[in-house]
Order: structure tokens, then sequence, then C-alpha cells
């Protein structure tokens, strides 16, 4: 009768008929298991017949589980037999998926195997949660140690007594937040999405470096339409790369194909060819039938840009944006896509000459640079009270010891605990090595002497930056201040080499930022009311234009729905991620 009904309703429930008979006999397939397993247990072995029968009990229990499931898929299809055609192929869908996805289970073996089923992707509430928890450990892990410091430097003037047992609590606190973030990065390990994860990067990561690639190499460069970029801006080299990134990120927003004029660049007059491949290998010149400065028209061949401090009118493409085709798999991939973005087009840039890669090859062997390491660069000199603050080797290197005693925690060999320091003040390095004798400590002192104002421009500094730069980002974890450009840069490139590298960094200083973005804001999701004159009121979707984190549990910012300035709890907002409408490059499968 049920049948009958089915056939008569209309050529979508028929598809459900072979469905249906097939889950009725595997419910008599696990009913007749238990039935056999059970007849004979009297002439069998006692655990053996025992072992028969739980076996059949949880292949029953999952068949019910499959039959309930499937009742109110089928059910809820039947209701909506009149829905449109892209609703009922959603429903054979997520039949088909649930049938492959007991089959995968099936394959892995018994319960309690030490397999991980793989997964196709997870979802991006899944991912955001996941690093959200990891990174408000470490926000509470800095309120706390902050908070118990202050409590300290009072008990050594008015109760010493406490001065043992609040360190004895501050190291506990520590190897507990060690222990946390350990279990978090297994149980990213072990989700079952790892694959996906690296096969997602690497894909993502092709399509850019394909678009860049018919970006810079058109059909014609007669009447390509082209971005001239002068590499001419006055500042150092992580500052004049960054500039050339922000030139490559207009060409791409505009599908301009740039033309990079380098000759006379300060750190190496004969132009950035001769140290880095050419960013085309078809169209290296400005020649065009019309010309103009930023903004001209779109039917202007040639446009020659500014550099982005005299930029106007300022587009909305400009950092901290990311392309609005490539937001939803770039956002459930990365912790900070900004961050990922101006990776890749590093990635294409910083393309090595043969005798540039011979020199970074040659400076890694010299130094003995192998894994595991933590890449330190202490920025000194000109900078020092003008851009940034002081900051000592101990303050360096304690987020060195932080990272090394965390990795003690889990499964993988360290058979020395080394570290790379970059400096422009050769001191840094043997200061280091005198104050840490149980590490190894690499770095080169004639690489930072060249590094000094006096001689920074000079092919010898120019090699001595790339390749304190290459090891940087090489390194497993970066600790630096991101108030320095060339930190900024080897963080940048480090996100090239693994899905996510967004927390393999811990700054001094500054928060990520990119000279010359936009405004950089945050979205509140927990309120907060201030308890003091230097906090700030904060609603749930209130937008706060964040100016740094403190690293003590608290962010800096303004809040643009009350205008207040002051301090908020960092775990109490997300990062809004800023996704504006660029070409998406049809054309390159």
């Amino acid at each position: 009768m049920v049948i009958r009904q089915l056939m008569g309703l209309n050529p979508w429930a028929r598809v459900l008929v072979p469905f249906v008979f097939i889950w009725a006999v595997l419910v008599l397939i696990f009913y007749s298991k238990l039935n056999t397993s059970a007849s004979g247990s009297a002439s069998s072995d006692a655990d053996t017949a025992l072992k028969r029968l739980e076996q059949a009990l949880q292949q029953l229990e999952q068949s019910k589980h499959i039959d309930h499931e499937l009742r109110a898929m089928v059910d809820e299809y039947l209701a909506e037999v009149g829905a449109s055609a892209d609703r009922k192929q959603r429903f054979f869908d997520e039949v088909g998926n649930k049938l492959e996805l007991e089959n995968d289970e099936s394959a892995l073996g018994s319960v309690g195997g030490s397999h991980v089923r793989p997964r196709t992707s997870p979802s991006l509430e899944y991912e955001r949660l996941r690093r959200r928890v990891q990174t408000n450990t470490q926000e509470l892990w800095n309120f706390l140690q902050s908070e118990v410091t202050k409590v300290q430097k009072q008990a050594q003037r008015s109760a010493p007594e406490l001065v043992k047992p609040l360190a004895s609590f501050l190291s506990l606190a520590a190897e507990n937040k060690r222990s946390m973030l350990v279990d978090l990065e297994r149980a990213r390990e072990t989700d079952g999405y790892e694959a996906w994860r690296h096969r997602e990067a690497a894909e993502l990561s092709e399509l850019v470096q394909k678009r860049l690639t018919r970006l810079q190499n058109p059909d014609s460069c007669s009447t390509a339409r082209k971005l001239i970029c002068r590499l001419n801006k006055g500042c150092g080299y992580g500052c004049q790369l960054h500039h050339v990134v922000y030139c490559f990120i207009m060409a791409y927003a505009t599908e301009r194909t740039l033309i990079l004029k380098s000759k006379g660049w300060r750190y190496h007059k004969a132009g950035w060819e001769e140290v880095f491949q050419p960013i085309s290998d078809t169209c290296l010149d400005s020649n065009g039938a019309s010309h103009a400065s930023w903004p001209g028209q779109s039917n202007t061949q040639v446009l020659t840009l500014p550099i982005i401090d005299s930029l106007n009118p300022r587009p909305p493409y400009l950092p901290l944006a990311i392309p609005a085709d490539l937001a939803p798999r770039l956002i459930k991939l990365h912790g900070d896509p900004i961050v990922w973005w101006i990776g890749q087009f590093l990635k294409y840039l910083l393309k090595p000459t043969g005798d540039t890669q011979q020199m970074l090859e040659n400076g890694m062997e010299r130094l003995g640079f192998k894994k595991p390491i933590v890449g330190v660069h202490v920025r000194r000199t000109d900078k020092v009270g003008t851009e940034a603050a002081f900051h000592s080797i101990e303050e360096y290197m304690t987020a060195v010891d932080d990272y090394y005693d965390q990795l003690a925690l889990t499964s993988k060999k360290v058979d020395k605990r080394r570290v790379f320091v970059a400096s422009d003040d050769p001191k840094v390095i043997e200061e280091t090595k005198n104050k840490y004798p149980h590490y190894e400590v690499i770095g080169d002192p004639n690489v930072a002497k060249m590094a000094a104002v006096s001689t920074r421009y000079t092919d010898s500094s120019l090699n001595g930056i790339i390749l304190d730069i290459h090891l940087l980002s090489l390194s497993d974890h970066l600790v630096c201040t991101f108030s320095s450009q060339v930190c900024r840069v080897a963080y940048e490139i480090m996100q090239t080499m693994y899905p996510d590298a967004s927390g393999r960094f811990r700054s001094l200083d500054d928060i990520y930022y990119y000279g010359g973005q936009n405004s950089h804001n945050r979205e509140v999701v927990l309120p907060h009311d201030p308890r003091n004159h230097d906090e700030i009121q904060v609603r749930p979707g209130d937008l706060v234009g964040v100016a740094g984190n403190h690293w003590n549990g608290f962010s800096k910012g303004k809040n643009i729905r009350t205008n207040q300035v002051g301090l908020f709890p960092s775990f109490k907002v997300n990062d809004k991620i800023e996704v504006v409408e660029l070409p998406t490059y049809p054309y390159v499968k």
C-alpha cells in the first residue's frame, strides 16, 4: 500500500522506492546476523560469542540510527513534494552524503580504532570557532600573567612572603596554558580535515599565481593596459617591498599589467631584475598610446601610480581588503586572510635570480640553519626612540623559551634549542650567545654591521637583508616587533609555506598592519562595561577601530558608534574581514 502511494505521487518520489528497499534489506541482514550469532553461541567459545553479539548489537543500533534519520528525511521530502527542483536535488545530495559517510565509517573498522576519518571540508563556523578558542586561550594567559605580575611587584614592597608563591602559581599556569594550546593543536591534527587544509591552501595559491602570471603576460604588450610603479620610495628594504606589493594589488584590481621601473634603485642601481626575476616574461616596457597619472580614465592605456601615502582617491581594495570571489574559501582556511593575500604577491615577486638563489643556499649552509628553529628579529639603531621602543634580548628570549617549552609537550623531537638572530646591531648576536649558552645561536654579525644606517644601501647590505628575511620566514616560529617592516615581510612570506601560519609569531609591540592601509575594524561579540576611566563600553555588533593590542588581555581602539577611545578586553571582539569586489579572471582556469 505504501509503495503504491509513493509511486502515485510523482517521478521524484519513485526514486525513493529502491532506496527504501535497500534500507529494509540491510536491516534484515543485521537482524539475521544477530540471530545467527545467538543460535551458535552454545557450541562456540563464550568470549568469541560475546564479541560477535556485541558487534551485532552495535550494527543493529547503527541501523536503527540510520533508520531514524532516513525516515525523517523521507518525511521531510514527502511533505515538500511540490518544492523546487533545487530543493529536491539538495534532498538527494543529503541522502547520498549520509550513505557515503556511513560507508567511510564502516571501512575504517571497529569503534575505537586509531584511524582518523577523512572528511571533505569543515564548516566555516567550526574553523572560526577553533581558531577563536586558540587565540582567546593566549589572550587569557596574557591577562593572567599581566595581573599576577602587577601583584608580584606590589608584594615585593609590602608582602615579600607572597613573591615566591605567586611565581610558583604563574609557572604552573604557564604550563597549563601550553598544555591547552598543545591539546588544541592535536585536535586540529586529528579532526579529519588536515588533508583538506593542505589541498585547499595549495589550490588557492595556484589559482592566484596563475592569475598574476596571466595578468603580467598579456597577449599583446603593445595594446595592454599598464600600471607604472617606480621603485623610488624613500624608505628601507621592507618598506620598499610593501610599496611594490601595493602597486601589484592596484594592478590586479584594475586588470593592468604592472610595469616596475627600478633602474637607480637605492639598494641596487642596476635594478630589480638583477636581484629577482623580471615580473613579466613578455611585457616590460611602458609604451602606450595614452598616459596619465592615477586615477586617469578607464580607457587611458598607461597609468602612473604615486606612493600609497599620496594616493587620491583611495580605492576600497587597498589592504586590509581581500577579493570577494576568494573570500569564502580564504576566510575558512586562514586565521588572518589579508596576510595570506599579501604573501601571495610576495611569492610571485620574490623569485630569486640564479646568483641570488646561490647566495641564499650558501648563507644557509654557512650558518648551519636547520630546524627546529625560532627566528628572532631585533631592530635597533635608527628605529629605537622614534618608531619603536627598546626591548631587551631577555624579552625576546622569554617568548622563545615559551615556544620550546610548549614544543616539549608534543611528540616532536628537539635535539637542540636553536634560534636564528637577525639584527641591525651586531652586539645583539654576541649578547644572545653569552646570556643563553644552552641555545645554539645562529646569526651573522657581518650582516648586522652592513645593516647599519651608514652602509645600508649597498649590494652587501642588500644580500644580507634578503638572507635575513628568507631565514626568518623559514623559521618554525617568529619573535619580533611588528613595528618593523622586515618582521612583517618575513611573517607574510611565512604564510606561503603552511596552510595557516597566522599564529606562528609573537610580537613585542604592534599587531600586524600594512603601511597606508585602510581602517582596521573589529566587531564586538560580547558586551563590556568599563571598570575604570581607561576602558570603554562596547555592545555586540559595535565596530571598534583597533589601534593595537597591549598583550595584557586588553586592546585599544575607538568605538565607532559612541566615538569613545580606550581599552576593551581583546577576547570580546572578532576581526572584521573587509571584502571587496575585484576582477575574477574567468579566463584563468
